[in-house]
């Protein structure tokens, strides 16, 4: 536990202090700046009156046995608990479907309603249709941009609902506000994937969902070598989520910990950097004629613009643009002549990725393209922006463009 020594910044400490001291109590990092990595599955006791006073305590801070964690998880932990105002506490999880799911799990009872985004991350998508339908629990998907339709959709039996804003494919921003106050009003537990913009560009919590969710896999990790998730929540739900956590063993290893603190110290300044990038290269794109529409909402214009400027106070480099016209062969061809975008999934990493994307396999209840697009400008890309300088990667995506439309184009 914390004591007179202990180092922990107050919540109306800017967000970059934050970032730096947060999880850097002196019992738990000593004479050293980070905290050590504490690999350990047995704690000792130093006698048996010590071992019967542990078994009565079950929170971050207290040793008991190596599945709750040490110093090295619990300065994650709470670093990610203040850089989340109103969260009583954080639980890490092996990865961010492991964090979306065992959030479920601790909400969900057989025979409730989900009530889930139509824009949802496929993982998200596939647990509603899978694991929570093995689980006697019925998913039900929704438009995110009609908020009349969501809340004509809550019936007696809906307990909580899912959302990710803006959209991970299509990058359509909800009015969350909204959707935050019906959820509340109508007695729902509102969750949050809150992985695009983070806590720093949008504080969950304060504005009015009860849980937030993030993959540390990609912005807080940075670095494209490790994968786990969060939950972050007031202290009931917290202790809710941490008790279900523990139940299903979820536990996330010291080295990786150590790593996503590694990679926190440094968010704040490489999301701004990726933002920056990404919005000089969305405004390439959007002057090109051979791109029907530019998905990027920190781009002024941009489809939820207005309602990102409103509810948002930061980015990323996460963004989708759609080919006008064109044919998912020419779509291969302009990746594959790209040569500073490496193919892969995730994003938040130090290097800039591309993939195709093609968000109408993954609806049911919305349409794509949406209206005002053309039915024929069906290709897309995402492209995750790195910290590469944005007029190479703008050359590159330049010089990519050329050879899409040839008859050959380059394979690497």
């Amino acid at each position: 536990m914390a004591d007179e020594h202990s180092e922990k910044p107050e919540l109306s400490a800017g967000a970059g202090t934050r970032i730096v001291k947060a999880g850097r109590r002196k019992e738990w990092t000593g004479p050293v700046v980070n905290p050590p990595i504490w690999r350990a599955s047995t704690h000792l006791y130093e006698d048996m009156a010590a071992h019967r006073e542990g078994s009565k305590h079950n929170e971050d801070g207290r040793f008991f046995y190596g599945r709750r964690g040490a110093p090295t998880q619990w300065a994650l932990a709470e670093a990610l608990t203040l850089l989340e105002p109103g969260a009583g506490g954080t639980v890490l999880y092996p990865s961010g479907v492991a964090a979306i799911a065992g959030t479920l799990l601790t909400v969900l009872r057989p025979g409730d309603i989900l009530l889930m985004t139509d824009n949802a991350y496929d993982p998200s998508r596939a647990m509603g249709r899978g694991l929570l339908k093995d689980f006697g629990i019925e998913t039900r998907f929704f438009d995110p941009l009609d908020t009349t339709g969501f809340e004509a959709m809550i019936c007696d039996r809906a307990r909580a609902v899912l959302l990710e804003c803006p959209g991970s494919l299509s990058m359509e921003v909800a009015d969350m506000a909204e959707l935050a106050a019906i959820a509340q009003r109508r007695g729902l537990v509102s969750i949050v994937d809150n992985t695009w913009a983070s806590p720093l560009g949008f504080p969950a919590l304060e504005r009015g969902f009860d849980i937030s969710v993030m993959a540390l896999t990609k912005h807080v990790g940075g670095h494209s070598d490790l994968m786990m998730g969060s939950a972050s929540a007031g202290a009931e739900l917290y202790s809710k989520l941490r008790k279900r956590a523990q139940n299903l063993g979820h536990v996330v290893s010291p080295d990786d910990a150590a790593l996503a603190l590694r990679g926190l110290r440094t968010l704040q300044i490489r999301l701004e950097r990726e933002t920056q990038s990404a919005l000089e290269i969305a405004q390439f794109l959007s002057a090109r004629p051979q791109i029907a529409r530019v998905l990027c909402p920190m781009l002024p214009g941009a489809p939820g613009h207005e309602l990102w400027k409103r509810d948002f106070s930061g980015g990323c480099g996460l963004f989708s643009f759609v080919f006008r016209g064109g044919t998912s062969q020419m779509r291969d061809r302009f990746i594959d002549a790209l040569k500073l975008f490496g193919i892969g999934y995730s994003w938040g990493g130090y290097e800039s990725l591309v993939v195709p994307v093609d968000p109408a396999q993954s609806r049911s209840v919305t349409a794509w393209p949406p209206e005002g697009m053309d039915a024929s400008d069906c290709f897309g890309v995402r492209l995750s922006i790195g910290l590469e300088d944005a007029s190479d990667l703008i050359r590159d995506i330049e010089q990519a463009l050329g050879q899409m439309s040839a008859p050959e184009g380059n394979v690497r």
